[in-house]
């Protein structure tokens, strides 16, 4: 213990430290998954421990507890907490744990961590270690444990070996991010030429773009490259290449004489809101108690029959099923064919899960925390409008107020912009009607049943006013700059999901507020329809409201994943 003191003291306390028994035996991969993940503070295998500067501290003051308890006689950690390492680093973990540090411990499954205490126990582990190839167990490991069909079968048994390719050679998961983005903007370039040429380009650039994106998450995983700026490329690079593509196929169509913006806009939208259901509905079940779900537990009786866990995986069309439809459709047929199968597709996907959902949540017995209720009021995105209401209007009473209350305030509006004469007064009423009721919706803690449906409630209501109004207007350029509008509140969204995720909260107020709120933006782009009715300068507007909003938010959500504060994570991404 003193040895391992003096060792520990000579190193710089901005370094990495790790200890590992001198006895040890087992595979190099055991101890690259214990020593030099860099999303733990601690981590610990048996016979090795390891410290990464913020939990030095924590280390030293344990090795001076665990060998005074030694020193003594007495157990280490706490006594409901069986020693089952009892080399120096494992007491030393179970002594940090027992102080409040948190210890890492990684699934090895197969993988061989041993310290024998004689030489029988020796042969045995070095027999052990030699009947599992480490190497293959680290390409496996590379690979997601669930995900989608297509992806499963038909990208990762050759893209697990182009991740290997790639750290071999020293590229970074986030070159191979890049790398992928360029090619989604590529195909989306190359589709908007309006050719046949230029649709077959696309739909295999597309197709190279998803292999490249698979591969950036499994060169993470292999390599354990995990980081801060790797975190936000990957968790919004997904969403900007399909997205990108949409407006390539847009421009492409156009080309040919078929304006199709109303369609990909109206695909991004439900694409969108169908991630909002997906991260809403987690969320507020992230730390829930009590689930006895029915439908959870038939749920889990499907998923011990292997075709139909592979059956619901395809119906609900996640990324790579999607996009492999994108792809060939592109190839063989024509931008409008693609977005009707799209909206057709994902529409269907998403009342399967979100009937799923409704029936978990109202059957489950289970208590929402105020985590759940914060990250609920963080997805709504109220602004100034809906905030004062908020807190000086009536709270309604009554178990499903909240929901019911955000359907009215999303139909009215909806319903005005669809049959109000373009430009009418009476939509702006109902968006101020609207920004009322939101407000009345989110006056008390989002704890009930289906407060969850709140956040896509008030998406589909904002992103909805923004296609009717821009698809009515008959103005020319509207639609597209309705479609990069709605592209910049998405990111905005995507941005504040993800840092929820990562336990850094949403977005700072200020720049919920800078941007309106998604009832102050409602509101805005009504005022505009009505002050530039059948008048380009309503293009102009929707552009500056579009560049501005994108301007704010992005400078701050950079500002933020390239900082410190930002979580250490490599995001494993939804199905969808």
């Amino acid at each position: 213990m003193s040895e391992a003191a003096r060792l520990l003291s000579a190193v710089p306390a901005d370094r990495r430290v790790a200890l590992v028994d001198p006895r040890f035996v087992g595979h190099v991969h055991a101890l690259r998954l214990g020593l030099t993940d860099p999303r733990f503070p601690a981590a610990t295998v048996p016979g090795a421990l390891t410290a990464q500067p913020e939990a030095r501290p924590a280390l030293v003051r344990a090795l001076d507890t665990t060998a005074e308890a030694v020193g003594a006689g007495v157990p280490t950690g706490r006594p409901d907490a069986p020693v089952i390492d009892r080399t120096v680093p494992g007491r030393i973990a179970v002594t940090m744990d027992a102080e409040g540090t948190a210890v890492q411990r990684p699934e090895l499954g197969s993988l061989v961590a041993a310290v024998p205490v004689d030489d029988a126990a020796r042969e045995a582990a070095l027999s052990d270690r030699a009947a599992v190839d480490d190497e293959a167990v680290r390409l496996r490991s590379a690979v997601k444990a669930h995900d989608g069909f297509f992806t499963t079968f038909f990208i990762s048994p050759y893209s697990r070996y182009i991740a290997r390719w790639c750290a071999r050679r020293g590229l970074t998961p986030n070159q191979v991010t890049t790398a992928s983005l360029l090619t989604a903007l590529i195909a989306a370039g190359s589709a908007a030429t309006g050719t046949r040429g230029g649709y077959i380009a696309a739909g295999l650039l597309l197709l190279l773009s998803f292999v490249l994106d698979c591969t950036d998450g499994q060169l993470a995983r292999y390599s354990l490259q995990y980081s801060t700026m790797g975190a936000w490329l990957d968790a919004t690079f997904d969403r900007a290449k399909e997205y990108a593509y949409y407006a390539g196929l847009a421009l492409g169509a156009a080309r040919g004489g078929d304006d199709v913006w109303a369609l990909a806009l109206g695909a991004m939208v439900l694409q969108a809101c169908r991630h909002v259901i997906d991260f809403s509905f987690n969320e507020a079940n992230h730390d829930a108690v009590a689930n006895s779900s029915p439908t959870a537990a038939l749920s889990d009786r499907l998923d011990s029959v292997g075709w139909t866990v592979w059956l619901r995986r395809m119906i609900v069309l996640p990324i790579g099923e999607r996009w492999a439809m994108i792809a060939v459709l592109t190839a063989v047929t024509t931008p409008r064919i693609v977005f009707y199968a799209l909206l057709v597709g994902c529409s269907f996907a998403a009342c399967y899960t979100t009937a799923g959902r409704l029936l978990r949540s109202l059957t489950r017995k289970a208590e929402r925390t105020d985590r759940a209720a914060r990250a609920l009021a963080d997805l709504a995105d109220s602004g100034p409008l809906a905030e004062t209401v908020a807190a000086v209007g009536p709270r309604l009473g009554g178990r499903w107020s909240p929901p019911v209350t955000a359907l009215l305030a999303g139909a009215l509006m909806i319903a005005s912009a669809l049959s109000q004469p373009f430009g009418s007064w009476h939509t702006i009423l109902a968006a101020v009607v609207c920004a009322m009721f939101s407000g009345m919706a989110v006056s008390r803690p989002l704890k009930g049943a289906l407060d969850w449906l709140v956040p896509p409630i008030f998406r589909a209501a904002e992103y909805c006013t923004v296609l009717i109004l821009a698809a009515r207007s008959d103005v020319q350029g509207a639609l597209p700059a309705a479609f990069g509008l709605v592209s910049a509140v998405a990111y905005h969204h995507y941005d504040t999901v993800y840092r929820i995720r990562g336990g850094t909260g949403a977005p700072p107020q200020w720049l919920v507020r800078t941007i309106g709120g998604h009832e102050g933006r409602t509101l805005v782009v009504a005022v505009l329809a009505a002050v530039f009715t059948q008048h380009p300068a309503f293009t102009v507007a929707l552009t500056t409201l579009a560049v501005a909003v994108a301007l704010v938010v992005l400078v701050e959500s950079i500002r933020f994943w390239v900082s410190s504060g930002a979580p250490a994570v490599h995001d494993e991404g939804e199905p969808a």
